[in-house]
């Protein structure tokens, strides 16, 4: 049974124990899914923190208040970044660079955040602009994305120095007083790390283990026939082996929970009923990657979505390709057509 010890969360600049020697801080997103969950891990002489929100004015207003106040002026001596999005990883570098921080994290979540950071670009990619054309999005939004400028990872992160201390699958690694096992799960982000505690019932899930929300398992420009989907149910299939009722999960959002047992199965068994619905319209009639949100998502797209829900159609597409479920059928104006 899937159980919340806690109501609500942290209000902004506070902090709630979890466990001995680990507060939950909340900071804001500019966004529908308005916050990220960051730990502090009191190490004794100063502070191990997981994951660290955008880079912003008011993210770091926020943490110069939680450094003078709650985290009692200790310095931060480590962050640990579980995978390369930039509401995790966005401050790690001002933390190092501010606070002579280590930085640990993947290999891989570390390379392609160094790689993103450089990466930046005024006006989208021909590339990207095919891809939209291929999944389906409808002509008016993609001349208008083509006018914008798009989203660039720099924008929210702070440049990461050279340098991190690398986290390895089956790894122990000792952090606030505690022994850690560390697993690798992927679909959501590559090599993005969780953590098990080796002495409580401690687990720090990132964005692969949420308790009410599924995280985007999207395709994307740079590599447009990933498959997240098959990544991400196994990563689940092999978190299932480990996972016990007794675990308390310390989330990237929304709140802590127990029964990672039951929601595991649930995250497997959404996404299986997901590619079965899509299978099952896929043989009424073909449709495009775009004409299959109603499929997955049940509700309404809105434009400020859209970029999430084409990645996410996209992945499943493309899980259905890899299984010879689906085939493409034709073409509509650029746009593949699937069926089955």
């Amino acid at each position: 049974m899937i159980a919340f010890p806690f109501e609500n969360g942290p209000a902004e600049g506070e902090a709630i124990t979890v466990a001995e020697g680990v507060l939950w801080l909340r900071l804001p997103l500019p966004m529908a899914l308005d916050h990220v969950n960051v730990y502090a891990l009191d190490e004794g002489d100063g502070w191990t923190i997981v994951d660290t929100g955008f880079d912003t004015g008011r993210t770091r207003k926020i943490w110069q208040s939680l450094l003078e106040d709650t985290l009692a002026g200790r310095p931060i001596l480590r962050i640990i970044g579980t995978h390369h999005h930039p509401d995790h990883i966005g401050l790690a570098g001002w933390f190092m660079q501010e606070h002579g921080a280590q930085l640990m994290m993947s290999r891989t979540a570390w390379l392609t955040a160094r790689m993103l950071q450089l990466d930046r670009q005024e006006s989208p990619t021909p590339q990207a602009i095919a891809f939209w054309r291929h999944a389906g999005m409808p002509v008016e939004l993609r001349e208008k994305r083509t006018a914008e400028r798009p989203f660039n990872f720099a924008d929210m992160v702070h440049p990461l120095p050279p340098g991190f201390i690398r986290l390895v699958a089956g790894q122990e690694i000792h952090v606030g007083g505690r022994r850690w096992r560390v697993e690798m799960a992927h679909g959501h982000a590559p090599c993005h790390a969780i953590f098990w505690s080796l002495d409580d019932d401690l687990v720090i899930g990132g964005d692969q283990l949420l308790a009410s929300i599924s995280p985007n398992l999207g395709v994307h420009p740079t590599e447009p026939d990933a498959d997240p989907v098959g990544e991400w149910l196994e990563s689940c299939h092999r978190l299932l082996e480990l996972a016990e009722d007794r675990h308390l999960v310390l989330p990237g959002h929304k709140l802590p929970f127990t029964g990672l047992p039951e929601r595991l199965r649930q995250l497997i068994d959404n996404h299986h009923g997901a590619l079965q619905r899509m299978e099952i319209a896929l043989r009424k009639s073909p449709r495009t990657a775009v004409e299959c949100f109603d499929i997955l998502f049940k509700r309404r797209i809105g434009e400020s979505e859209f970029g999430l829900a084409l990645a996410e159609a996209v992945a499943h597409v493309n899980h259905l390709r890899g299984k010879d479920v689906i085939h493409a059928v034709g073409e509509r104006d650029g746009a593949a057509l699937w069926g089955a």
